[in-house]
């Protein structure tokens, strides 16, 4: 297994031009069908057992930052939260140690951004703003240490991972996919150096009980994204 520098290196040497090939063999366009940003319904909704999972996208601290305008116009806890894997459900609330932030989402489990125009139709209220993950869908590279959205790849070619998406085969513009290709090795890059920071600045704590640490490549913090003092 080659460690995460050596997969950095691979991230910052990869060819723009053969990711945007690849994007245009599978073909996208975006439908503004939402379901990229809202929960994944499970169960069985007819049998009264249906269920969602909350939209989950993760999103790196200076992303955080830019989403909450440089006005302040929206509190750390509007735009992320803590990536809920690793987390137990404790008597008031989830409690315990996990690894990066997520979009925040609504009551609905979609993300807090996402809005539907009145004919349904899909759009980010923070769209020239949306993080790396979000601009990049429905594709990821193939590197170890980087993550895939919304699960396993359904389509592959060379080196793109093509995932879950109603978009995907149809006819994308050039320029589009270029755009879209240079995106997608930024994010592979920022991904790959994101999960050094996160490993060279991890320092093991033991929360408290009803307690959240996360830790991100700035190192400890509290849900409200303060740093953590011990």
């Amino acid at each position: 297994m080659k460690s995460l520098e050596a997969e950095l290196a691979d991230a910052r040497d990869l060819d723009v031009t053969a990711i945007a090939d690849a994007i245009e063999s599978i073909g996208f366009e975006c439908t503004r069908c939402g379901a990229c940003c809202k929960a994944i319904e499970c169960g069985d909704e007819d049998a009264g057992d249906g269920a969602a999972d909350e939209h989950t996208a993760t999103v790196f601290p200076d992303e955080i930052r830019r989403l909450q305008g440089a006005d302040d116009e929206y509190d750390f806890r509007d735009v992320a939260r803590p990536m809920p894997y690793g987390l137990s459900e404790g008597a008031d609330g989830p409690e315990g140690e996990t690894f990066e932030w997520s979009l925040q989402t609504d009551d609905c489990g979609d993300c807090t951004f996402y809005t539907e125009d009145e004919d349904g139709m899909g759009a980010c209220s923070v769209h020239g703003d949306r993080p790396l993950i979000c601009r990049t869908y429905p594709f990821s590279v193939a590197l170890g240490g980087t993550s895939q959205p919304m699960g396993e790849a359904v389509d592959r070619e060379g080196m793109v991972r093509a995932h879950e998406c109603e978009g995907l085969g149809r006819e994308i513009d050039r320029a589009e996919a270029e755009s879209l290709a240079e995106a997608l090795k930024e994010r592979a890059v920022r991904e790959l150096e994101e999960a050094i920071a996160v490993r060279d600045n991890y320092d093991p704590v033991e929360p408290e009980p009803g307690e959240v640490v996360v830790h991100d490549s700035e190192g400890q913090k509290r849900p409200d994204g303060t740093p953590l003092d011990r």
